[in-house]
């Protein structure tokens, strides 16, 4: 394993191909690390298009191109939801892209996704990067592409992975050298100086959460541990941001089985609310279960000044140390979820400290440090490859 430096000055202006397995108009992990990558290598200079699944034309985040290849389709994985091209003409739509754009560098996220990243690997005529997100205890979708990846990662010039438990999760099916990248945070959106929601600021002290409503992300388990909250401490409010059917309806159900009030279900917000709701919290809380190869979430928050209490796993043990930026519990126990919730609920001072030492963390992780490593990996496969 090794980790890249910080990026430097370069003059060669690249053209760079990003691939993205999954539908580009369903913000996730790997979405918006590819959109807000792409837009950093554009305020560099370079030319960047998007290869992706898209369910609804036109998609774009920062004025960045999409070519969409393949119609996606939902399919479950991992506790998740992921919608990815099901073609039987992909191969060739793949073939037709990449040498009519002759990319420098084709970027390759997700490589063990079918079909678009197999489809890419195996005809890119560019020099090939692949960035590894991933971290399941149950990788049954590993040991279906892993003779697939295994035949066509000869085609990889570098491989990164974006945290410790990645790297550890990829290299069993993949073994061989990697770098390691992670995630960003946008801290000129992310940050203390941001307007939180007014109607979110009106005495009551806000736990949020942030995330899709999935099974791994542990949203029932927070709202237990919130019926205790509420108990001790009744002027609370507990803030559920993120997208989904499914759970949500369970999770309704469970805050009328309590009797609890002050419990909003927000759904899906747009990038441009986010911060507010960020800024509008006393406390952040991710009570994820597992298959958190990184902690995006978490970095948001220290971003924005917002303590945090997280599951004690992979994936965010490794972003946020406990006892500095917030508390790290158990994973489904929600009595310890409770206490750590509470600490922090009644001490403004512990708040604001936690706060400080997750604003400092958070910088580390800018979108335009991660970008300036990921072009420093590039240069460097470009020299060795000759071009």
């Amino acid at each position: 394993m090794t980790t890249p430096p910080a990026g430097t000055a370069n003059q060669r202006k690249l053209k760079i191909g990003i691939v993205c397995p999954y539908d580009y108009c369903h913000p996730g992990g790997v979405v918006l690390h590819i959109s807000h990558t792409a837009r950093e290598f554009m305020r560099m200079g370079h030319q960047v298009k998007i290869i992706s699944p898209v369910s609804k034309k036109g998609m774009s985040y920062f004025g960045e191109e999409v070519i969409p290849v393949g119609r996606p389709f939902p399919l479950p994985n991992a506790g998740a939801i992921a919608r990815i091209p099901i073609t039987p003409w992909l191969g060739f739509q793949t073939h037709q892209v990449l040498h009519r754009e002759k990319f420098d560098i084709l970027h390759i996220h997700e490589p063990y996704t079918p079909m678009l990243a197999w489809s890419a690997l195996n005809e890119s005529p560019s020099v090939n990067i692949a960035t590894f997100h991933a971290y399941h205890t149950k990788p049954r979708g590993y040991w279906i592409g892993k003779p697939v990846l295994m035949w066509a990662s000869k085609k990889l010039s570098r491989k990164i992975a974006v945290s410790n438990a990645a790297l550890r999760f990829v290299s069993r099916h993949l073994p061989g050298d990697y770098l390691i990248v992670p995630n960003g945070v946008d801290t000129d959106r992310f940050s203390c100086d941001v307007e939180p929601k007014p109607e979110l600021r009106d005495g009551k002290l806000n736990i949020l959460f942030v995330g899709r409503l999935e099974k791994r992300k542990g949203v029932p388990y927070l709202i237990e541990a919130y019926a205790r909250v509420k108990k001790e401490l009744p002027d609370t409010r507990l803030v559920l941001v993120g997208p989904g059917k499914l759970l949500r309806r369970q999770c309704e159900e469970m805050v009328a089985g309590y009797g609890l009030k002050d419990v909003s279900f927000v759904g899906f917000v747009p990038g441009t609310e986010l911060p507010g709701y960020y800024r509008a919290a006393d406390v952040f809380c991710s009570p994820a279960l597992h298959g958190e190869s990184f902690g995006i979430v978490l970095i948001e928050a220290m971003a924005s000044c917002v303590p945090v209490v997280a599951s004690d796993i992979e994936g965010y043990n490794s972003v946020l140390t406990h006892e500095k930026e917030g508390l790290l519990v158990p994973p489904r126990d929600p009595d310890r979820l409770a206490e750590a919730l509470l600490r922090l609920l009644k001490d403004p001072a512990l708040r604001q400290q936690y706060a400080e030492a997750g604003k400092t963390k958070a910088r580390d992780y800018s979108w335009t440090n991660i970008a300036r490593r990921l072009m420093d990996i590039y240069l460097d496969a470009l020299r060795e490859a000759g071009r």
